[in-house]
């Protein structure tokens, strides 16, 4: 799959679900603003993957939010299995301290089979954090306090997005045209 298509991929669903659903009521704001760098990573092993965040991690940290406030590294084909990816978000959180990191930038992740501790692989509310590939996302920490700051109730924003899917349903989903990965 080229680049184009799993950027395009990755646009609608941000468009769709993250912003048209207001999973995250603060994507919009970078999203119109073009601050959002997307990276498609086409390492053919765990250890390119990781040289691809170390470089996407120290260019996160080298340039200007006004310029690229935050980047999702996506990448189609490495992690197809759920518990790998969430396996190795571990690692992916230490390469952030061994960068020096932490307090400044961090990471949040999406997977086409996202599954919450103690739900069910169809459960509605892991459509939270579905992607249409794996994904880290790259966050710098003071955007996410201004933004939470800005937020009333930011605490209820979890809660409110699993009343919506469970409004909108499976079938609401995928009339939006969205994944609706193995489950």
């Amino acid at each position: 799959m080229s680049d184009e298509l799993v950027i395009e991929k990755t646009r609608h669903w941000l468009e769709q679900a993250v912003i048209g659903l207001n999973l995250c009521p603060f994507a919009k704001a970078v999203y119109v603003k073009n601050q959002i760098r997307f990276v498609v990573s086409h390492a053919r092993h765990l250890d390119g993957f990781l040289d691809d965040l170390d470089r996407e991690l120290d260019f996160l940290a080298g340039v200007s939010a006004d310029e690229v406030d935050t980047t999702l590294l996506i990448h189609p084909t490495l992690f197809p299995d759920f518990d790998v990816f969430n396996d190795f978000l571990t690692i992916a959180d230490e390469v952030v301290a061994e960068h020096e990191l932490e307090g400044i930038l961090q990471i949040a992740s999406f997977h086409p089979d996202f599954q919450f501790a103690d739900t069910e692989p169809g459960d509605i509310g892991n459509y939270t954090n579905r992607a249409p590939f794996p994904i880290l996302h790259l966050l710098r920490e003071d955007s996410i306090a201004k933004a939470v700051a800005a937020f009333p109730n930011p605490e209820s924003i979890f809660e409110r997005n699993i009343a919506t899917l469970e409004k909108i349903g499976l079938s609401g989903w995928l009339a939006l045209g969205l994944s609706q990965g193995k489950a």
